[in-house]
């Protein structure tokens, strides 16, 4: 074997030897977290926020922020139970220090002048992606009308608990209504803000969830490992980008709705099957001619069905809720177009030196490819154990 063939192979199967003990089994997004903020008017001079945040981080985060170990004990036990009641019911009972925790990371207001928030009824417990989410309803005061800012700085890296939070914004004030996605390097934003503005940010949340969202990631990698040929891949990519499009313009908007309780075990089960799919296909050698045969077809179909699931994934992280606009509909084709940038780079990236090796050395190829796939299988069939039994809020 020459000394580049060498190389590409011992870093494909680098690759797949390592993913699965770098990735955290307990949850596809491992090290990011999104907050959900639904902004409305009220009465006048007041705002009401409805945030939802992944519930075992705010426990951990907001108990050792303001001191309070008791919250972390009751909350961790009643996630560890997996019971939602129970969960409410510790929150309520610290609501003062989970309360605060936000307060202090979050806030809104109305022409450079500081809306005074208060808590509006208990705590609820609901679900994202599989996840547990705490819901939080707060009512602004504010001195002033006209524009309004939101900023959020919840779940700092500075905390160590999690990388890069984001937190999604839907608002409707004053005959203005809108999305934005807020971060450590954006955290705030305006209802004045242009659309091109957000527009951009939509592209790179849309970027950075399928570059960081491992379960998707994942899933496209088997797909590009199991491709032999130019044609296939480009036929998988257009396949997968095409179901996944329609479902989550259609999710997004509400036209449908899948509990992720369900959506999230299929996404799981989707990636063990693709990866599975390309390791019972090393049982015999295929020649790397131009032609699909029925085995590629098939494929493509299997693919296309588990696209339309992955967008609803898609769909289900962005978590926007708000009344059909032109400008949502910009919004969320942009975050698509942001998802096939890094799709298509990917591809770019990754399928050449998997053609070349296999050309170079196809034992080293389907060694190498084999590697990755099964890989990827074991993580796809952890996930989809966790999320089935392990997951429910």
């Amino acid at each position: 074997m020459s000394h580049p063939v060498r190389r590409i192979a011992l870093g494909l199967v680098a690759a797949a030897v390592t993913l699965p003990a770098c990735v955290a089994p307990a949850a596809a997004h491992g090290f990011t977290s999104t907050v959900y903020v639904d902004v409305t008017a009220g009465e006048a001079g007041h705002i009401r926020t409805k945030l939802e945040l992944e519930y075992d981080l705010y426990v951990v985060s907001a108990a050792d922020a303001e001191k309070n170990d008791a919250l972390f004990q009751d909350g961790t036990a009643a996630f560890e139970a997996h019971n939602g009641e129970a969960q409410a019911a510790a929150l309520d009972r610290y609501a003062d220090t989970a309360v605060a925790y936000v307060t202090k990371r979050f806030g809104v207001t109305a022409e450079g002048a500081a809306c005074a928030p208060a808590r509006s009824g208990g705590f609820t417990i609901g679900g994202r992606e599989g996840v547990p989410y705490a819901t939080l309803l707060l009512d602004w005061t504010c001195p002033e009308a006209g524009e309004h800012e939101v900023r959020s700085t919840l779940f700092p890296d500075a905390e160590t608990f999690v990388k890069d939070t984001k937190t999604i914004v839907t608002y409707e004030l004053g005959g203005i209504s809108g999305s934005a996605a807020l971060d450590a390097a954006n955290p705030s934003f305006s209802t004045a803000l242009p659309w091109y503005a957000r527009f951009a940010e939509f592209f790179l949340l849309g970027a950075e969830h399928l570059l960081f969202g491992l379960d998707h990631m994942l899933f496209l990698l088997a797909l590009i490992a199991g491709s032999r040929r130019l044609r296939e891949v480009v036929l998988v990519a257009t396949s997968f980008t095409l179901a996944h499009s329609v479902t989550f313009l259609l999710a997004a908007l509400g036209v449908v709705s899948v509990p992720a309780s369900l959506v999230e075990p299929v996404i799981a089960a989707s990636i063990a099957v693709v990866a599975a799919w390309h390791l019972w296909q090393l049982r015999r050698p295929v020649a790397l001619g131009d032609h699909l045969d029925r085995s590629g077809v098939v494929r493509l179909g299997v693919v296309f069905l588990f696209g339309l699931v992955h967008g609803l994934g898609f769909a289900g992280a962005l978590g926007i809720q708000e009344a059909w606009s032109w400008t949502l509909l910009w919004s969320l084709l942009v975050f698509n177009v942001g998802i096939e940038a890094v799709q298509l780079g990917l591809i770019v990236l990754i399928f050449p030196l998997l053609s070349l090796l296999r050309r170079r050395s196809p034992v080293a190829g389907r060694w190498a490819t084999g590697l990755v796939a099964a890989g990827v299988a074991v993580m796809g069939l952890i996930w989809f154990f966790e999320r089935t039994f392990w997951n429910s809020p």
